[in-house]
């Protein structure tokens, strides 16, 4: 993978997915580029052909904020999606090649999971799965140190029966690791995961090649579990503090639900000291 040149393929991506209608102009004739033309982009933006053609190209790299908003504007970006553009037109310095960096668990953390009483898992920058509770894996079997979210989702066909609504969870997950990377995409953890879901998922390359950003969310999940059943879990994301990187998530149901029900037949299916009291 190459970073040469990050804010060109962002911009030809995010203006591939915004059609002249969504805009005001007006179609004329067959159209034979998907979405905005080069010379669309740069008459909206107030900016020249000329130069909005350098900026793809990537002949140009530190365009100012103002043109960068501009181009957001036109982009239809929200506000995390022009943060990102605005992170890409940043001039950053050449990293050397580095080490892997280990991603530890705090203890506290640690201990946390194991006292919850509901399913949690702590993932890393890249979503590997770096600690889990018990319930967490009799829920989703693939929740288990050593394994990635990522790879599960698109690679693993019982990961992904299990998810009864996996067609917009996927591009959301794609979505939210571009934003937690950012334009640092030079480390090798990285460049081997989504080289390795590039090749094994057509799924993982076509919403990878959208360039979407969105911000880490919690969410509904909806589950077919073959134990007990559909469940409807609201997933909750939050930081570890003092662990760059990794998010605790936690899934619980609603008090008095079916789901909640049906988590707590599948908590009684473990042996007692597996799930806090």
């Amino acid at each position: 993978m190459s970073d040469d040149n990050l804010l060109g393929d962002h911009l030809r991506a995010r203006r591939e997915q915004v059609t002249p209608e969504m805009v005001g102009l007006p179609v004329h004739g067959v159209r034979r580029v998907a979405g905005l033309r080069r010379e669309e982009v740069a008459l909206l933006a107030g900016i020249s052909s000329d130069y909005y053609l350098r900026l793809e190209q990537g002949r140009d790299r530190n365009p100012s904020v103002q043109v960068l908003e501009a181009l957001a504007r036109v982009l239809q970006l929200d506000a995390t999606a022009t943060d990102y553009l605005l992170g890409l037109g940043s001039p950053r310095p050449r990293s050397r090649t580095r080490r892997p960096r280990r991603e530890t668990v705090p203890p506290q953390i640690a201990q946390l999971l194991e006292v919850i009483g509901l399913p949690a898992f702590v993932e890393g920058r890249f979503l590997d799965i770096l600690a889990a509770n018990r319930l967490m894996t009799a829920l989703m079997p693939s929740v288990q140190v050593g394994e990635n979210r990522l790879r599960s989702l698109f690679l693993d066909p019982a990961e992904r029966a299990l998810f009864l609504d996996w067609e917009t969870l996927a591009p959301r997950m794609i979505a939210g690791l571009r934003k937690r990377i950012g334009s640092d995409i030079d480390d090798p953890r990285f460049v081997q995961l989504v080289g390795e879901l590039s090749v094994g998922s057509d799924e993982f390359r076509r919403g990878w090649a959208r360039h979407d950003v969105k911000p880490l969310q919690s969410k509904v999940i909806r589950l077919d579990h073959p134990q007990v059943g559909e469940l409807s879990l609201a997933q909750s994301k939050l930081a570890v503090e003092g662990a760059e990187g990794q998010i605790l998530a936690i899934y619980h149901p609603e008090p008095g639900t079916d789901s909640a029900e049906r988590l707590a037949l599948l908590g009684s299916l473990l042996p007692t000291s597996s799930i806090a009291p």
